[in-house]
């Protein structure tokens, strides 16, 4: 485990633990990934943890000369909220929606899931077909090179042991520019790519295709581009006749992987029923399908920006106290710096009612709010709450009275077993923060990372209609 957690105010400040540690550090950012990898002892050599979470700055989104610039903080959920991106960057917001619930979107960082370097992760095949470069950064200088050049092999980077990724420019689609982002999973959430496909064609006034850039992912150690496919649409127009063709140059793929989640036979299938959808839409002019206008974020007043930062960066070792506020009441616990955000709240906090359902990030049912963000706690290092304002499942209530949401399970009898509900009530309680009248799909969008396993969703689904009115109505005197 590691030995020291540095919260930095600086990126200067990480950039020189990075030159002096090398290998033995890394940075965290969302640390969705790392978290896990951490618990489960795959880096071994790793001392220095180097969170630059609350480094002010560094979550802004750009665009400047006809390049959109994300900075290294940026999640999953600032993308899908921008309309820049929507507008300029559409298939990377597609993918952005498609990755987790949105307590993983909160924190996940597009940057961290680049350098995570897995072919399934989503976001890395939009970026490669709009033709992204990445500006690498250590102590020693900048480097900027082309996001295609980045990967080396499965999980293989060109990162260097002292950089960190410092930011991502995207060449922005004009006028004449349309893209889409397509993906097969195994269910409708939280689902890790099978296929992803993410095309960005150029077209002549007449509708001739004049470029195209066709990238797959989860079918290759890399994410890779269909070039033969590329060429064939060239100089042509999107005829059924031409969208079969080309769909079926993409399915010659060669020998693409054989995993759990698809044989290859299979997934050459889908390569070719994929780009063929991804086409017809982009024929139709669709390409804006499967984006919310109003999606829930469950992110909080300051739609989960940094602000302020770290007044002085600080040095976490095993034995450092980690001063927080925990529901409204400032602790100072000298305990459970190793451990994650959920089980420093149970057992240092001794407040028991968040739970570990998978501890993968998968269930929900550890949700908490986090600067006013809700987070998977399983997911989040408990140094992080160090300085910072956190909200259980116990401090939800009012001093007088349960929260609507919470008298609301009661009334429509949403509890069961109710080992999940604490995670629903939490969701629960920023979604009507956030849209205090959520539709159907803002509801179940809201609790796409909440697993009840005894399927009682009807009974929830109806809790948050009743709360909603509830809360409305006490608003209202």
């Amino acid at each position: 485990m590691w030995q020291a957690y540095h919260s930095v105010s600086s990126i200067d400040e990480a950039l020189a633990l990075l030159a002096q540690h090398g290998r033995a550090a890394r940075i965290i950012a969302g640390g969705t990934d790392l978290i896990i990898e951490l618990e489960r002892g795959q880096h071994p050599q790793l001392q220095i943890l180097i969170d630059i979470t609350r480094v002010p700055g560094l979550d802004d989104i750009t665009l400047e000369n006809g390049t959109i610039t994300l900075g290294p903080l940026v999640t999953h959920n600032h993308v899908v909220g921008s309309q820049l991106i929507r507008e300029r960057a559409t298939p990377l917001a597609q993918a952005s929606w498609e990755v987790g619930a949105p307590q993983i979107r909160n924190r996940a960082t597009i940057a961290g899931n680049l350098i995570t370097a897995s072919p399934a992760n989503d976001t890395i095949t939009p970026l490669i077909a709009m033709g992204a470069d990445i500006t690498l950064q250590s102590a020693r200088g900048k480097r900027r090179l082309r996001l295609d050049d980045f990967y080396s092999g499965f999980r293989q980077t060109a990162l260097q042991p002292d950089e960190l990724l410092r930011a991502i420019h995207i060449p922005a689609l004009g006028e004449d520019e349309r893209g889409i982002f397509l993906k097969l999973g195994l269910r409708r959430a939280q689902a890790i790519s099978v296929v992803d496909a993410a095309v960005v064609l150029k077209r002549q006034p007449d509708e001739t295709v004049a470029a195209a850039r066709i990238a797959l992912g989860s079918v290759a150690p890399t994410i890779v581009r269909v070039s033969p496919a590329e060429g064939f649409l060239r100089g042509k127009k999107l005829l059924p006749s031409v969208i079969a063709a080309a769909a079926r140059i993409a399915g010659k793929y060669p020998a693409p992987i054989d995993d759990v989640r698809g044989s290859a036979e299979y997934r050459s299938e889908m390569i070719k029923a994929l780009l063929a959808k991804a086409l017809r839409r982009l024929a139709a002019d669709e390409v804006d399908s499967g984006l919310p206008a109003h999606p829930p974020m469950l992110w909080g007043a300051q739609v989960g920006r940094v602000v302020g930062g770290l007044p002085e960066s600080i040095v976490h070792q095993p034995n450092t106290p980690i001063a927080s506020r925990v529901n409204g009441i400032d602790l100072r616990i000298t305990t459970g710096q190793q451990k994650s955000l959920l089980h420093w709240l149970r057992d240092d906090v001794k407040l028991p009612g968040s739970k570990e359902g998978c501890a993968e990030g998968e269930c929900g049912a550890c949700t908490v709010f986090l600067d006013g963000v809700a987070v998977m706690a399983c997911m989040v290092h408990a140094p992080r709450a160090h300085g910072a304002d956190v909200v259980t499942i116990e401090g939800l209530q009012n001093a007088d009275a349960l929260h609507p949401i919470q008298q609301a399970f009661i009334d429509a009898a949403a509890v069961q077993c109710g080992y999940c509900t604490p995670g629903f009530l939490m969701a629960g309680a920023k979604l009507l923060d956030e849209i205090p009248q959520p539709t159907t799909d803002q509801i179940n969008q809201s609790i796409s990372g909440n697993l009840c396993r005894c399927t009682g969703y009807y009974k929830i689904v109806e809790a948050f209609r009743q709360a909603s009115a509830r809360k409305l109505a006490t608003e209202k005197g």
